[in-house]
């Protein structure tokens, strides 16, 4: 493992710095809202530990402070991160050997960390560059979920704030690069009126689960004979 840190150069350093700069800001502010919302100021923490995964946080409490049931929230955090299934696949290589290792590396496993490293053609500079990143970012962003959650707790109404709106505006954030494909774009929007239309009538939190329907619009039809 030291060989694999002297790969590290000023340049990816500094990218990586860069990133966890970002994600100590979203981080502070998932554990300001979780909080503001009411809920106890080590549940964001625990969470950020045991779960490390930004989208699927934001997600979960999304779907609670909004009345949705927990089984609807972990359902639904759950679902958005299946996509890390095909990213352990392409990246499991970097993690090393042994279990201590892969675990550790698993637990590490989020977008950024799986780009920086699909994105160095040596096998010894991916390594550096997926463990430098996830040990960064994992380390920004639970300090500023901690950091976050303190402050939160003394907000008091978050609407005062336009904090509720910030749960919905961070998953449209999260949502916006992935809907420059097509396809994507045609899943998310079926979703979304699937989601509204059913809104009205049901419990909070299921009409999200049912905008997994959006997935059909993602089924390729076979070519006609």
């Amino acid at each position: 493992m030291r060989s694999t840190w002297r790969t590290l150069d000023p340049k990816l350093l500094r990218d990586v710095s860069a990133v966890a700069a970002g994600a100590a800001v979203s981080g502070a502010s998932f554990g300001a809202i979780s909080t503001a919302t009411g809920l106890p100021w080590w549940l964001p923490v625990a969470m950020s530990v045991l779960v490390f995964a930004g989208g699927s946080q934001f997600m979960a409490v999304g779907v609670v402070a909004a009345g949705g049931s927990p089984a609807a929230a972990v359902l639904a955090g759950l679902v958005l991160n299946a996509r890390h299934l095909p990213f352990g696949l392409a990246v499991g290589d970097v993690f090393g050997k042994g279990w201590g290792r892969r675990l550790v590396g698993a637990h590490l496993l989020i977008d950024e960390s799986t780009a920086f490293a699909l994105a160095q053609r040596d096998p010894e500079r991916a390594r550096a560059a997926y463990w430098a990143c996830g040990v960064a970012l994992f380390g920004a962003w639970n300090v500023a979920v901690v950091a976050g959650a303190l402050v939160g707790r003394n907000i008091g109404d978050p609407g005062a704030f336009g904090l509720d709106a910030a749960f919905p505006a961070a998953l449209v954030a999260l949502l916006l690069p992935a809907l420059k494909d097509r396809v994507t774009l045609n899943a998310a929007l079926l979703g979304a009126a699937v989601a509204l239309a059913t809104t009205p009538f049901l419990p909070a939190g299921v009409p999200v689960l049912l905008a997994l329907a959006g997935l059909l619009a993602t089924a390729r039809r076979e070519p006609a004979p």
